[in-house]
């Protein structure tokens, strides 16, 4: 939830805004205030009308001292307001430092909700009150209740909220220290598998210099005995006799000449040219060492995710769109680990239960050999400091074989739907926002890379907003739209950043800079003037994964999920869009243009 989103619905009645902040956070910019409501600030009391805005949290330069925000709450006056927010996070809520100070002035806490900003994580709206006021339901809207009923409603959900929250904190605790042990433990074996392959690289590099130094000596004794029978006079005579042979008339002619010569040349003190062929003595200080040159090597960052390991036809069809996908064999896992070393060494359990395939029957029992070779890979893959998993997406009763063997995770579930499997028609725009969200390959991919340290797939989602605001109104129409959106994107790119108050998006972790975008896909926004639904993202970004399309937008004739051959673009492959190439030449120079209508607002 943003701030303004908090704040308004508790200003009717309210004229003023009173800043009692007294750290260097700026809260300003993230209130969009209404006409005819001011912010103002002052030391005075807080009365009818006004509505006090506080900051508490850990960061006492930023947020301010609690010694400042508990004397402001000294200021209240029944019929004023106050908004405070924490930059703690909602599950350590210190809550209970300054509930004595609310309950003191008289305060009651009407509406809390969490903010969606990197150093502001919660809020709470409140009222200096002489009477028990009604409190309000999920949506900050009051609920009815005289004050009996309010009081025992607020002592009842009180009891039980207490009860709860104590075994959903101590759930967190130990799951954030189970994540932390876990990480340590990855990372202390990714140190360790790199130190191996790093000894192992250096003993394969020493043998196979020595093979190679002994195969050049081997080749130039070879090529010594070589020249000295190409050089002898045995050699010489029968090739003398041999071209006879073939030649009779003219051969047998010259032979005694031929054979005369070679008996001069035998007597001659000399010996004949071509009959000794040594090699060099290295020079004192050069190098004599061998070097292989691979000409095919690529030297790039992994931009993708790469696995190796057992897969079905269907699944490593769907995670090769996003990663680098290896499909090992019985005869040549061993190979194939050790050449393309993976990031994460994947063994799926509906592919080792199948009644066909080169690993049918593996972990039940009926057949021990293909057992043994992959808990061969598996030791090898771990040993090469790669994480082995099995992604159980099938009763484990029927490869119990697979549970024994030492796997660094095991998943559950199903590997997701590749949105180009779905039906728009069929299925319906909700079902395929709910698969890109929450159940799409892509997705589960990205838990993968999380557990492996490997590139996350989901960064492929990532987008750009191209906007030029020109005065205030501008800026809190951009800043509601982009923070709107149900797919929030990941940058606004502006001419000048400095001039404009976009804190919040900053704030909202997302980037605001100048210059050309980093993202993979660019959305142009330089006309604020338009209504944009909080799902266009949402929707261009699921027909592209739907369709693989280089550029998504609208037709004058309203098609939608169809490719076109002429569009006006709203989302464009950042690479298309660096081309520099006009839109109407985008299908032309085979790039593929896909339609999507525009919806209303969900």
């Amino acid at each position: 939830m943003r701030l303004t989103d908090l704040l308004h619905p508790h200003l009717d009645d309210v004229t003023s805004v009173v800043d009692a902040t007294s750290g260097g956070l700026r809260l300003d910019p993230y209130l969009h205030l209404p006409p005819g409501v001011g912010l103002t600030r002052h030391e005075q009391p807080v009365g009818e009308g006004e509505l006090m805005l506080l900051c508490y949290g850990p960061d006492l330069a930023l947020h301010g001292t609690e010694a400042d925000c508990l004397a402001a709450l000294e200021r209240m006056r029944p019929g004023g307001r106050g908004l405070i927010v924490f930059g703690h996070p909602g599950t350590d809520l210190p809550y209970h430092r300054l509930l004595d100070a609310l309950v003191a002035h008289r305060c009651q806490v009407l509406h809390a909700a969490a903010l969606g900003y990197t150093h502001l994580h919660a809020g709470a709206v409140f009222a200096c009150t002489r009477e028990l006021l009604p409190p309000h339901d999920w949506f900050g809207r009051p609920l009815l209740a005289d004050g009996f009923a309010t009081a025992l409603r607020i002592a009842d959900e009180y009891v039980l909220a207490d009860f709860v929250s104590r075994s959903q904190r101590a759930r967190l605790i130990d799951l954030e220290r189970a994540a932390e042990e876990t990480a340590r433990a990855l990372e202390s074996a990714r140190e360790d598998g790199l130190a191996e392959r790093l000894a192992a690289a250096l003993r394969d590099k020493d043998q196979l210099s020595s093979a190679l130094r002994r195969a050049r000596e081997r080749t130039g004794v070879l090529e010594s005995r070589v020249a000295m029978l190409e050089g002898s006079t045995s050699l010489r005579i029968g090739k003398a006799l041999v071209s006879a042979a073939r030649s009779p008339k003219r051969g047998a002619a010259r032979l005694p000449g031929e054979l005369y010569g070679l008996w001069r040349q035998r007597k001659a003190k000399g010996r004949p040219a071509g009959a000794q062929v040594f090699a060099p003595a290295p020079e004192p200080g050069t190098d004599d060492r061998f070097h292989l040159s691979h000409r095919a090597l690529s030297v790039a960052p992994r931009d993708r995710l790469v696995i190796t390991g057992v897969l079905t036809d269907r699944t490593a069809q769907d995670f090769g769109a996003d990663a680098v996908v290896s499909r090992v064999l019985p005869h040549d896992g061993r190979l194939l680990v050790e050449r393309t070393d993976p990031d994460v060494f994947l063994v799926q359990l509906s592919a080792c239960a199948a009644h066909d395939g080169p690993w049918s029957l593996t972990g039940t029992g009926l057949a021990p050999d293909l057992d043994r070779r992959l808990a061969e890979l598996i030791t090898q893959a771990r040993g090469l400091g790669r994480t082995a998993v099995l992604w159980r997406d099938g009763p484990a009763s029927s490869t119990p074989g697979l549970s024994q063997l030492p796997w660094d995770t095991v998943l559950d579930g199903d590997t997701g739907t590749a949105l180009c499997r779905l039906d728009p028609v069929a299925d319906g725009r909700d079902r395929l926002r709910d698969v890109f969200l929450q159940d799409s390959t892509r997705v589960r991919l990205a838990r993968l890379a999380a557990l492996t340290g490997g590139p996350d797939p989901l960064a492929e989602r990532r987008i750009a907003v191209l906007a030029a605001p020109r005065d205030a109104t501008d800026v809190a129409r951009l800043v509601a739209q982009v923070l709107g959106q149900l797919h929030r994107p990941a940058e606004v790119v502006v001419a000048d950043p400095a001039g404009l108050a976009l804190d919040e998006l900053t704030a909202a972790s997302v980037a605001v800079h100048a210059g050309p975008p980093t993202a993979p896909w660019v959305a142009d926004w330089t006309d604020l003037t338009e209504d944009r639904p909080d799902t266009l993202l949402l929707d261009l970004l699921c027909a592209q994964e739907f369709s693989g399309a280089d550029a998504v937008g609208r037709t004058p004739a309203a098609d939608d999920y169809a490719f076109v051959p002429a569009l006006r673009p709203l989302l464009v492959r950042r690479s298309l869009l660096d081309s520099g190439a006009p839109p109407e030449r985008w299908s032309r120079a085979g790039h593929r243009l896909f339609a999507v209508r525009g919806k209303e607002p969900s």
